[in-house]
């Protein structure tokens, strides 16, 4: 999966975000399940903790059946920052990700949305085809995880959000598709269901088919539910169309 299969992985570390509370003091461990075609891909493991509106997150996905059978993926991603009014304000984004014998790290650090530095390790070696990242695209962006919670008075798919994960800069445009019942240990009841459309800007090798694939998809969807004792949406289901098969994203502990 490359390149976009370290997309996926983050994609999965955001849906397991759970709601974040104003409260002084906050502990909470979420479950999540990864399947491709139907069948389990990857499991993961996610904590977050949130004292004096700062919060720090960390998240372990690791891949499991019929992926293991292809290469072994995992990724831990750390994210820190402060709980603002309207959204999570990440100031450090950090994302280890290792397929087979291959590993990176990511490291972003931000200040009030714009990156100040971005780090790759070991220093990657660009192709010829590859479109970096402009400048001007480094200003108000999102990291993948915090960027994906919303406020409970956010209108949550007319949302156009500016991602950014230390190497490729997206967006995604979120569109209204009605509500679907939804449940799950934790929750029970009607989520939000938006439509996405994937734009990559920089930060890829201009041949990459399965952005292509993406980039010219209608079936791609996020689900968000409402956490009331919380105030927040945050994602509880993702699908994700790929030339492999559709990529599901589901939530088996949401608020619990």
């Amino acid at each position: 999966m490359s390149h976009l299969g370290k997309w996926l992985f983050a994609t999965a570390l955001a849906g397991l975000l759970p709601a974040v509370s104003y409260a002084e003091e906050m502990r909470h461990e979420t479950e999540y399940r990864v399947a491709l075609a139907g069948l389990p891909i990857a499991h993961a493991d996610f904590k977050t903790e949130v004292i004096d509106k700062h919060f720090t997150i960390k998240g372990k996905v690791n891949s499991s059946g019929l992926a293991d059978l292809v290469t072994t993926i995992s990724a831990e991603a750390d994210v820190a920052g402060v709980v603002g009014p309207q959204k999570l304000e990440a100031s450090r984004y950090t994302l280890y990700y290792k397929s087979g014998k291959k590993n990176h790290t990511y490291d972003v650090v931000y200040n009030n949305g714009n990156v100040t530095s971005t780090t790759t390790t070991p220093t990657p070696r660009r192709p010829q085809n590859w479109i970096p990242v402009a400048d001007g695209d480094l200003k108000s962006v999102l990291d993948p995880i915090s960027g994906l919670i919303f406020s409970a008075n956010t209108n949550v798919c007319a949302q156009t959000l500016p991602i950014y994960d230390g190497e490729t800069r997206m967006t995604l445009k979120l569109s209204p598709k009605g509500s679907k019942p939804f449940s799950t240990e934790g929750f029970k009841g009607d989520a939000i269901v938006c439509s996405v459309r994937f734009k990559a800007l920089g930060g890829y090798k201009k041949s990459r088919t399965d952005f292509d694939y993406l980039a010219k998809s209608n079936d791609m969807e996020i689900w968000f539910a409402k956490a009331d004792a919380m105030k927040v949406y945050a994602p509880v289901y993702v699908r994700i169309p790929t030339k492999y098969g559709t990529v599901t994203i589901t939530a088996v502990k949401y608020g619990a």
